[in-house]
């Protein structure tokens, strides 16, 4: 079975620099065998975000690949604080929020995004966990999605 690090670097991806929180709260916290991730926003390479509401200013899958960039985030923030991608056993929860029109309706395919990059990451068996994606009237800074995660750790 390969390895998340190596299943990552097959994928030619780059990492963005790992969020700093903007509020009083942390990035990441280990409760015993499980990894919770605050929500993370949409950190290109540079620093910068992706910006805009899906259904007026981007389209679905402009909103698709904002949330692959999302999952991006956050295997940054666990490689910044476990060190590995390794350490991490596999996906138990996934949240994602998308900022888009009320008419919207396509939230599980944006949210996809960051859900097919993580069972790339760590397989089908262990990357794919359970799910919710909803619909937001807005999110911080006008970001088109807003993702948090539960993992599971390697004891």
């Amino acid at each position: 079975m390969e390895s998340a690090e190596s299943n990552f670097e097959k994928l030619g991806l780059t990492l963005p620099p790992a969020p700093k929180p903007l509020g009083v709260y942390k990035p990441c916290l280990i409760d015993g065998k499980y990894l919770y991730l605050s929500g993370h926003g949409t950190v290109k390479d540079d620093g910068s975000m992706i910006i805009g509401r899906i259904g007026e200013d981007l389209e679905a899958d402009a909103g698709k690949l904002a949330a692959r960039q999302v999952g991006l985030a956050m295997l940054s923030t666990i490689k910044k604080n476990l060190g590995s991608l390794n350490r991490v056993k596999r996906v138990i929860k996934v949240t994602g929020m998308v900022n888009c029109s009320s008419d919207f309706e396509r939230h599980p395919f944006v949210i996809n995004g960051c859900s097919e990059l993580f069972a790339k990451i760590w397989g089908e068996e262990n990357g794919v966990g359970v799910r919710s994606a909803v619909g937001m009237g807005s999110l911080p800074d006008n970001i088109p999605v807003e993702i948090e995660a539960i993992f599971e750790l390697h004891e």
